[in-house]
């Protein structure tokens, strides 16, 4: 089956017959730099920052140009399929939207705008605990779209069952638990702007509208704002498990569960044998820990490890489709795609978003081509060749 994804841009080029050009950059790698000039400095550091001096970030990007493509010829590339399916979700590709909070900081539809372009592509989003609306009004607006839950977990059993409950019934399919955010990290942009989203109330909208979380308020939270957010501080903030609180989520979960967060071999060696269906391997980003080694410089051991007991996803550092080329090569089942679409967002709400994952899964469709492979099952360490 020949894949529709790379003619994307030929429906570019021929907008451009009639003088119509895309609102914004299709280089993905310029998207922080435009979005800096339409946002606010809080929002856009917000997203765009790392933790401490930013080494984190920078080795993330560094591990990717350790590695190249080496394209074979003659292969008959012509027609492909790069569709695939992650622990019984299918997809155009093995792109799904990472789960990133508090979206409305740089648009006013935040993750329902997410949530619409995602559903019409089919590409799975990923809605982080820390949203600026609601489990069920980002599933209204996502439609029949494929999507999973992030879970941020909070300290009180009764909100955390209330939590999974309401995602299972909105239709998120796969829990995705992140490990490495129980507390902030020392974060300088953020910090020299006071800048805290939560602190006002914006990406608590889940919590806020939970009948367990309001059950403890004298009022309710739209009523009465900081006294909801002083109650929410502690509930998810602060406290950091241990494995033995694994069985809690089984226990009120049905479908997969991924833990979010894995650097090490030996972590991820232990989640295979807690029974977990998958993991991905990330950093988050470079804003947890500074200094941190790069997810793709442990993504091949991890993968070699465990990868035949457990789906292993990947994030942190993907800006291309040569990006996710590399990382599939290298052992990840799929990866989570993070700040690019965020600024697609800042861009252009919901046709933003869509701009940006169709400009990336075409970019990946043409890259896989032009290699000389049919298909992402092809892709291998084979593919590639490391660098000084």
């Amino acid at each position: 089956m020949t894949t529709p994804l790379g003619g994307y841009q030929n429906e570019i080029y021929l907008h451009g017959l009639a003088d119509q050009v895309p609102p914004f950059t299709v280089d993905t790698t310029k998207l922080a730099d435009s979005a800096r000039e339409i946002l606010q400095p809080g929002p856009y550091w917000y997203v765009q920052g790392g933790a401490g001096s930013g080494a984190t970030m920078r080795a993330n990007r560094e591990a990717f140009d350790k590695w190249r493509i080496v394209p074979r010829m003659l292969r008959d590339a012509t027609a492909r399929d790069v569709s695939t399916s992650v622990l019984g979700t299918t997809m155009p590709a093995p792109v799904l939207l990472a789960p990133i909070g508090v979206q409305s900081i740089v648009h006013e539809e935040g993750e329902l705008a997410t949530a619409r372009a995602a559903g019409s592509l089919g590409v799975p989003m990923i809605l982080s605990t820390a949203s600026s609306n609601t489990i069920e009004d980002v599933a209204v607006a996502n439609g029949g779209g494929p999507r999973w839950f992030q879970l941020y977990w909070p300290n009180d059993p009764d909100l955390c069952v209330s939590i999974l409950s309401r995602a299972a019934k909105a239709g998120f399919t796969t829990l995705v638990v992140t490990l490495d955010t129980w507390t902030l990290a020392w974060r300088p942009n953020d910090l020299d702007q006071s800048y805290l989203p939560f602190l006002r109330g914006t990406g608590t909208a889940i919590p806020f509208s939970d009948p367990v979380f309001r059950s403890g308020l004298a009022v309710a939270p739209e009523q009465d704002i900081p006294a909801a957010v002083l109650k929410w501080i502690p509930l998810f903030t602060g406290t950091d498990r241990n494995w033995d609180a694994l069985p809690f989520l089984r226990e009120h979960w049905d479908g997969p569960i991924v833990l979010k967060g894995i650097q090490h071999v030996d972590d991820a060696r232990r989640a295979a044998d807690a029974g977990m269906d998958g993991i991905v391997v990330s950093n988050h980003g470079g804003r947890q820990v500074d200094g941190a080694v790069a997810s793709l410089d442990v993504l091949p051991e991890i993968a070699t490890a465990v990868g035949d007991r457990m789906t292993v996803l990947f994030d942190s550092g993907i800006r291309t489709g040569a990006d996710i080329f590399k990382a599939i090569a290298l052992g990840a089942k799929a990866i989570l795609l993070g700040r690019p679409f965020v600024w697609g967002l800042a861009h252009g709400g919901e046709d933003g978003v869509r701009q940006v994952v169709r400009s990336l899964l075409a970019e990946l469709d043409l890259t896989i081509a032009l290699s000389g492979h049919h298909s992402i099952a092809e892709l291998t360490p084979d593919s590639l060749t490391r660098v000084a």
